[in-house]
Protein backbone atom coordinates (compact mmCIF):
# COMPACT_ATOMS: atom_id res chain seq x y z
CA UNK A 1 0.00 0.00 0.00
CA UNK A 2 1.50 3.41 -0.99
CA UNK A 3 2.49 5.95 1.60
CA UNK A 4 -0.22 8.53 2.34
CA UNK A 5 2.19 11.44 1.99
CA UNK A 6 3.44 10.23 -1.41
CA UNK A 7 -0.10 9.88 -2.75
CA UNK A 8 -1.02 13.30 -1.36
CA UNK A 9 1.99 14.88 -3.11
CA UNK A 10 1.09 13.19 -6.40
CA UNK A 11 -2.50 14.45 -6.12
CA UNK A 12 -1.22 18.00 -5.59
CA UNK A 13 1.20 17.69 -8.53
CA UNK A 14 -1.39 16.28 -10.93
CA UNK A 15 -3.92 18.92 -9.86
CA UNK A 16 -1.43 21.72 -10.62
CA UNK A 17 -0.62 20.18 -14.01
CA UNK A 18 -4.33 19.93 -14.82
CA UNK A 19 -4.81 23.63 -14.07
CA UNK A 20 -1.92 24.50 -16.43
CA UNK A 21 -3.19 22.32 -19.29
CA UNK A 22 -6.73 23.66 -18.86
CA UNK A 23 -5.45 27.25 -18.99
CA UNK A 24 -3.33 26.51 -22.09
CA UNK A 25 -6.37 24.96 -23.76
CA UNK A 26 -8.44 28.11 -23.18
CA UNK A 27 -5.62 30.38 -24.42
CA UNK A 28 -5.19 28.28 -27.58
CA UNK A 29 -8.95 28.33 -28.18
CA UNK A 30 -8.98 32.14 -28.00
CA UNK A 31 -5.99 32.44 -30.36
CA UNK A 32 -7.43 29.82 -32.71
CA UNK A 33 -10.53 31.93 -33.40
CA UNK A 34 -8.44 34.87 -34.63
CA UNK A 35 -6.06 32.67 -36.62
CA UNK A 36 -8.94 30.72 -38.19
CA UNK A 37 -10.68 33.92 -39.28
CA UNK A 38 -7.46 35.21 -40.83
CA UNK A 39 -6.76 32.08 -42.89
CA UNK A 40 -10.37 31.55 -44.02
CA UNK A 41 -10.54 35.14 -45.26
CA UNK A 42 -7.19 34.90 -47.04
CA UNK A 43 -7.58 31.44 -48.64
CA UNK A 44 -10.20 32.18 -51.37
CA UNK A 45 -8.28 35.27 -52.53
CA UNK A 46 -4.95 33.43 -52.55
CA UNK A 47 -6.36 30.40 -54.39
CA UNK A 48 -8.01 32.52 -57.08
CA UNK A 49 -4.90 34.62 -57.54
CA UNK A 50 -2.81 31.44 -57.87
CA UNK A 51 -5.22 30.13 -60.51
CA UNK A 52 -4.93 33.37 -62.48
CA UNK A 53 -1.17 33.25 -62.08
CA UNK A 54 -0.96 29.73 -63.54
CA UNK A 55 -3.06 30.72 -66.56
CA UNK A 56 -1.02 33.88 -67.03
CA UNK A 57 2.25 31.94 -66.84
CA UNK A 58 0.98 29.51 -69.48
CA UNK A 59 0.49 32.39 -71.89
CA UNK A 60 4.07 33.63 -71.48
CA UNK A 61 7.36 32.34 -72.78
CA UNK A 62 9.85 31.06 -70.22
CA UNK A 63 12.17 33.90 -71.17
CA UNK A 64 9.46 36.42 -70.23
CA UNK A 65 8.79 34.85 -66.84
CA UNK A 66 11.85 34.08 -64.76
CA UNK A 67 9.71 32.44 -62.07
CA UNK A 68 8.41 29.78 -64.47
CA UNK A 69 11.86 28.42 -65.27
CA UNK A 70 11.52 24.67 -64.95
CA UNK A 71 14.65 22.54 -65.01
CA UNK A 72 15.57 19.06 -63.91
CA UNK A 73 18.24 20.40 -61.57
CA UNK A 74 18.89 18.77 -58.22
CA UNK A 75 19.22 21.94 -56.16
CA UNK A 76 16.05 21.84 -54.08
CA UNK A 77 15.00 24.13 -51.25
CA UNK A 78 12.50 22.93 -48.63
CA UNK A 79 10.98 25.71 -46.53
CA UNK A 80 9.80 24.06 -43.30
CA UNK A 81 7.16 25.95 -41.33
CA UNK A 82 6.87 24.76 -37.73
CA UNK A 83 6.25 26.54 -34.42
CA UNK A 84 8.48 28.13 -31.80
CA UNK A 85 6.85 26.23 -28.93
CA UNK A 86 5.94 22.63 -28.30
CA UNK A 87 3.06 20.95 -26.44
CA UNK A 88 1.09 20.75 -29.69
CA UNK A 89 0.79 17.01 -30.19
CA UNK A 90 2.28 15.81 -33.46
CA UNK A 91 2.18 19.26 -35.12
CA UNK A 92 5.94 19.79 -35.38
CA UNK A 93 6.85 16.12 -35.70
CA UNK A 94 4.63 15.72 -38.77
CA UNK A 95 6.38 18.55 -40.63
CA UNK A 96 9.84 17.21 -39.77
CA UNK A 97 8.86 13.66 -40.82
CA UNK A 98 7.44 14.97 -44.11
CA UNK A 99 10.71 16.78 -44.88
CA UNK A 100 12.85 13.74 -44.09
CA UNK A 101 10.55 11.56 -46.17
CA UNK A 102 11.01 13.87 -49.18
CA UNK A 103 14.78 14.00 -48.71
CA UNK A 104 15.20 10.22 -48.41
CA UNK A 105 12.54 8.92 -50.80
CA UNK A 106 12.26 11.53 -53.55
CA UNK A 107 15.85 12.84 -53.57
CA UNK A 108 17.63 9.79 -52.11
CA UNK A 109 19.39 11.78 -49.39
CA UNK A 110 21.08 14.13 -51.86
CA UNK A 111 23.22 16.80 -50.15
CA UNK A 112 21.93 19.27 -52.75
CA UNK A 113 18.62 19.41 -50.89
CA UNK A 114 18.67 22.43 -48.57
CA UNK A 115 16.30 23.18 -45.71
CA UNK A 116 15.23 26.66 -44.62
CA UNK A 117 13.42 26.54 -41.27
CA UNK A 118 10.69 28.90 -40.08
CA UNK A 119 10.19 28.07 -36.40
CA UNK A 120 12.50 26.91 -33.63
CA UNK A 121 11.32 23.30 -33.57
CA UNK A 122 12.20 22.65 -37.22
CA UNK A 123 15.46 24.56 -36.82
CA UNK A 124 16.45 22.42 -33.82
CA UNK A 125 15.78 19.26 -35.84
CA UNK A 126 17.90 20.25 -38.86
CA UNK A 127 20.57 22.65 -37.59
CA UNK A 128 23.14 19.86 -37.10
CA UNK A 129 22.46 18.16 -40.45
CA UNK A 130 24.14 18.68 -43.81
CA UNK A 131 20.88 19.91 -45.29
CA UNK A 132 20.63 22.97 -43.07
CA UNK A 133 21.59 26.17 -44.90
CA UNK A 134 24.82 27.77 -43.66
CA UNK A 135 26.22 31.08 -44.87
CA UNK A 136 23.53 31.63 -47.48
CA UNK A 137 22.16 34.97 -48.64
CA UNK A 138 18.70 33.70 -47.73
CA UNK A 139 16.84 35.35 -44.81
CA UNK A 140 17.77 34.50 -41.23
CA UNK A 141 16.07 34.77 -37.81
CA UNK A 142 12.82 33.55 -39.33
CA UNK A 143 11.58 32.47 -35.88
CA UNK A 144 10.79 36.13 -35.22
CA UNK A 145 8.14 36.17 -37.97
CA UNK A 146 5.61 34.66 -35.56
CA UNK A 147 6.13 37.46 -33.03
CA UNK A 148 4.34 39.89 -35.35
CA UNK A 149 2.94 38.00 -38.32
CA UNK A 150 1.87 40.38 -41.09
CA UNK A 151 2.15 40.60 -44.86
CA UNK A 152 4.62 43.50 -44.55
CA UNK A 153 7.01 41.34 -42.49
CA UNK A 154 6.60 38.22 -44.64
CA UNK A 155 7.00 39.88 -48.06
CA UNK A 156 10.79 40.60 -47.73
CA UNK A 157 11.41 36.92 -46.82
CA UNK A 158 9.52 35.73 -49.90
CA UNK A 159 11.45 38.26 -52.03
CA UNK A 160 14.80 36.82 -50.97
CA UNK A 161 13.68 33.27 -51.77
CA UNK A 162 12.39 34.41 -55.17
CA UNK A 163 15.64 36.26 -55.82
CA UNK A 164 17.67 33.13 -55.00
CA UNK A 165 15.54 31.11 -57.44
CA UNK A 166 15.84 33.74 -60.17
CA UNK A 167 19.65 33.65 -59.77
CA UNK A 168 19.69 29.87 -60.32
CA UNK A 169 20.69 29.14 -56.74
CA UNK A 170 17.80 26.67 -56.55
CA UNK A 171 15.85 24.77 -59.20
CA UNK A 172 12.80 23.96 -57.09
CA UNK A 173 11.32 25.40 -53.91
CA UNK A 174 8.68 23.68 -51.77
CA UNK A 175 6.67 24.88 -48.78
CA UNK A 176 6.26 22.11 -46.17
CA UNK A 177 3.65 23.02 -43.58
CA UNK A 178 0.43 21.95 -41.83
CA UNK A 179 -2.68 22.99 -43.74
CA UNK A 180 -5.59 23.94 -41.51
CA UNK A 181 -8.96 22.20 -41.91
CA UNK A 182 -10.51 22.49 -38.46
CA UNK A 183 -9.45 22.52 -34.82
CA UNK A 184 -8.97 18.76 -34.73
CA UNK A 185 -7.68 18.06 -38.25
CA UNK A 186 -4.56 19.39 -40.00
CA UNK A 187 -2.92 18.05 -43.15
CA UNK A 188 0.85 18.07 -43.67
CA UNK A 189 1.47 19.18 -47.26
CA UNK A 190 4.46 19.88 -49.51
CA UNK A 191 3.31 22.68 -51.80
CA UNK A 192 5.36 23.75 -54.79
CA UNK A 193 6.33 27.39 -54.45
CA UNK A 194 8.75 27.79 -57.35
CA UNK A 195 8.81 27.39 -60.29
CA UNK A 196 5.24 28.37 -61.06
CA UNK A 197 3.20 25.51 -62.48
CA UNK A 198 2.52 26.91 -65.94
CA UNK A 199 1.38 23.69 -67.60
CA UNK A 200 -2.28 24.83 -67.40
CA UNK A 201 -3.46 21.29 -67.90
CA UNK A 202 -6.86 20.13 -66.75
CA UNK A 203 -8.17 16.58 -66.59
CA UNK A 204 -11.43 15.79 -68.34
CA UNK A 205 -14.04 13.16 -67.41
CA UNK A 206 -12.19 10.39 -69.26
CA UNK A 207 -9.00 11.09 -67.35
CA UNK A 208 -7.30 12.63 -70.38
CA UNK A 209 -5.37 15.88 -70.07
CA UNK A 210 -6.42 18.78 -72.25
CA UNK A 211 -4.82 22.21 -72.52
CA UNK A 212 -6.96 25.04 -71.21
CA UNK A 213 -5.57 28.53 -71.56
CA UNK A 214 -7.34 31.82 -70.88
CA UNK A 215 -6.74 34.65 -73.30
CA UNK A 216 -6.12 37.76 -71.20
CA UNK A 217 -6.23 41.40 -72.25
CA UNK A 218 -3.25 43.01 -70.48
CA UNK A 219 -3.72 46.44 -68.97
CA UNK A 220 -1.57 48.51 -68.91
CA UNK A 221 0.77 46.01 -70.58
CA UNK A 222 2.10 42.48 -70.34
CA UNK A 223 5.47 43.48 -68.89
CA UNK A 224 3.85 45.32 -66.00
CA UNK A 225 1.67 42.32 -65.16
CA UNK A 226 4.66 39.98 -65.15
CA UNK A 227 6.77 42.26 -62.97
CA UNK A 228 4.00 43.15 -60.51
CA UNK A 229 1.28 40.51 -60.30
CA UNK A 230 3.45 37.37 -60.28
CA UNK A 231 5.74 38.45 -57.39
CA UNK A 232 2.72 39.70 -55.43
CA UNK A 233 0.93 36.37 -55.90
CA UNK A 234 3.98 34.42 -54.72
CA UNK A 235 4.25 36.58 -51.60
CA UNK A 236 0.57 36.00 -50.83
CA UNK A 237 1.02 32.25 -51.31
CA UNK A 238 3.89 32.29 -48.79
CA UNK A 239 1.88 34.42 -46.36
CA UNK A 240 -1.12 32.07 -46.64
CA UNK A 241 1.10 29.07 -45.78
CA UNK A 242 2.23 30.84 -42.59
CA UNK A 243 -1.36 31.69 -41.64
CA UNK A 244 -2.36 28.06 -42.24
CA UNK A 245 0.49 26.88 -40.03
CA UNK A 246 -0.39 29.28 -37.19
CA UNK A 247 -4.05 28.23 -37.21
CA UNK A 248 -3.02 24.55 -37.32
CA UNK A 249 -0.64 25.08 -34.38
CA UNK A 250 -3.34 26.57 -32.15
CA UNK A 251 -5.80 23.85 -33.18
CA UNK A 252 -3.28 21.09 -32.48
CA UNK A 253 -2.29 22.62 -29.13
CA UNK A 254 -5.91 23.06 -28.07
CA UNK A 255 -6.66 19.42 -28.91
CA UNK A 256 -3.51 18.19 -27.17
CA UNK A 257 -4.22 20.22 -24.01
CA UNK A 258 -7.84 19.03 -24.00
CA UNK A 259 -6.65 15.41 -24.04
CA UNK A 260 -4.01 16.15 -21.40
CA UNK A 261 -6.65 17.73 -19.14
CA UNK A 262 -8.91 14.70 -19.54
CA UNK A 263 -6.01 12.36 -18.75
CA UNK A 264 -5.13 14.42 -15.67
CA UNK A 265 -8.74 14.21 -14.45
CA UNK A 266 -8.72 10.45 -14.86
CA UNK A 267 -5.37 10.15 -13.08
CA UNK A 268 -6.62 12.39 -10.28
CA UNK A 269 -9.69 10.22 -9.81
CA UNK A 270 -7.51 7.10 -9.65
CA UNK A 271 -5.12 8.72 -7.18
CA UNK A 272 -7.97 9.81 -4.90
CA UNK A 273 -9.28 6.24 -4.82
CA UNK A 274 -5.77 5.01 -3.95
CA UNK A 275 -5.48 7.69 -1.26
CA UNK A 276 -8.80 6.72 0.32
CA UNK A 277 -7.82 3.06 0.29
CA UNK A 278 -4.48 3.83 1.92
CA UNK A 279 -6.11 6.04 4.54
CA UNK A 280 -8.71 3.38 5.30
CA UNK A 281 -5.98 0.77 5.62
CA UNK A 282 -4.05 3.02 8.01
CA UNK A 283 -7.17 3.59 10.13
CA UNK A 284 -7.88 -0.15 10.19
CA UNK A 285 -4.32 -0.88 11.32
CA UNK A 286 -4.59 1.68 14.11
CA UNK A 287 -7.88 0.18 15.30
CA UNK A 288 -6.36 -3.31 15.27
CA UNK A 289 -3.40 -2.08 17.29
CA UNK A 290 -5.70 -0.44 19.87
CA UNK A 291 -7.88 -3.54 20.15
CA UNK A 292 -4.80 -5.78 20.41
CA UNK A 293 -3.32 -3.56 23.15
CA UNK A 294 -6.61 -3.58 25.06
CA UNK A 295 -6.81 -7.37 24.84
CA UNK A 296 -3.25 -7.69 26.07
CA UNK A 297 -4.02 -5.48 29.10
CA UNK A 298 -7.14 -7.48 29.90
CA UNK A 299 -5.20 -10.73 29.63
Amino acid sequence: MPNLKEVRNRITSVGSTMQITSAMKMVSAAKLKRAQDAVTQMRPYANKLTSILQNLSASLDTSENKYARDTNGENVLLILISSNRGLAGGFNANVIKKAWSMIRNEYHGSPKVSVLCVGKKADDAFKRTEHHIHGSDLPTHLNELFDKLSFENVAPVAEKVMHAFANNQFDRVYLVYNQFKNAAVQFTVAERFLPIDSSALKTNVKGEKSKVKTDYIFEPNQEYIVNDLIPKSLKIQFYKALLDSVASEHGARMTAMHKATDNAKEMLRSLKISYNKARQAAITNEILEIVGGAEALNG
